[in-house]
């Protein structure tokens, strides 16, 4: 696997080593996530790190991508709109092998062995909290590189955007009113799920587990998501 396009010799100004500041500069990911919200998480990581990011909300989206360009490093959510995660990580991990380095993530740990199985060097479990756990899981991956730091104390991440959180719940508010089938119904049972373990929101996991249900009353559960977005407390209330 090629080394993406570091620069480990660049000095800014003040003169301290970019690497030291930024260890992941010049480094581009591809984040296949249909949440904005874990989005906007990996995104303030990637900033903070010094690594560019592109974001593909779905399988077709992150093809489209791979057609045009190619990043150093693919993150791929495991539960996306239009299929399995684990089938675009295959595609990717293919012989001969040249493609860029490849990461899942998902917020069930059980699906850790399938990814692996499915070709992936590491899988990053929701919710990505610590700077230091995303950093060294990228730094991994490249042979050279400069060695991971040690994880010994936390190092926390950005906080997360509640605007993004909102905006997700609403999108999926919306599909559960509009009467979903079984399919769409057990992506959405996930797709929230997967929200509220990243917010920590127990209220959100509760709804999750109405959507899965056989048989549940899908507009009541929109209805609630959108009662839970505008009593939410803060930071999880829209502005």
């Amino acid at each position: 696997m090629p080394a993406p396009n570091l620069i480990p010799f660049a000095v800014p100004q003040d003169g301290l080593p970019l690497r030291s500041a930024l260890p992941l500069y010049g480094v581009m990911i591809l984040v296949v996530e249909d949440s904005r919200f874990a989005s906007e998480a990996l995104r303030l990581m990637c900033q903070r790190n010094g690594a560019r990011m592109r974001r593909a909300e779905s399988l077709r989206a992150a093809r489209r991508h791979l057609d045009v360009y190619r990043p150093d490093v693919v993150i791929v959510d495991l539960g996306l709109p239009d299929g399995d995660g684990c089938e675009l990580i295959r595609e990717l991990c293919a012989p001969p092998g040249l493609g860029p380095a490849v990461l899942a993530t998902s917020g069930d740990p059980a699906l850790r062995a399938p990814a692996l199985a499915a070709g992936a060097a590491g899988f990053l479990e929701k919710p990505l909290e610590d700077l230091a756990v995303f950093r060294n899981a990228i730094q991994r991956l490249f042979p050279g590189a400069p060695l991971p730091l040690p994880a010994s104390l936390p190092d926390p991440g950005p906080p997360p955007d509640p605007i993004a959180l909102t905006d997700d719940l609403a999108h999926l508010a919306d599909r559960l009113s509009h009467d979903p089938g079984q399919e769409e119904r057990h992506y959405l049972a996930g797709f929230l799920r997967g929200l509220a373990r990243s917010a920590h929101d127990a209220a959100l996991a509760q709804a999750a587990s109405q959507v899965a249900a056989s048989g549940a009353n899908l507009p009541e559960v929109a209805a609630l998501i959108r009662a839970r977005i505008s009593t939410a407390p803060a930071p999880f209330a829209k502005a």
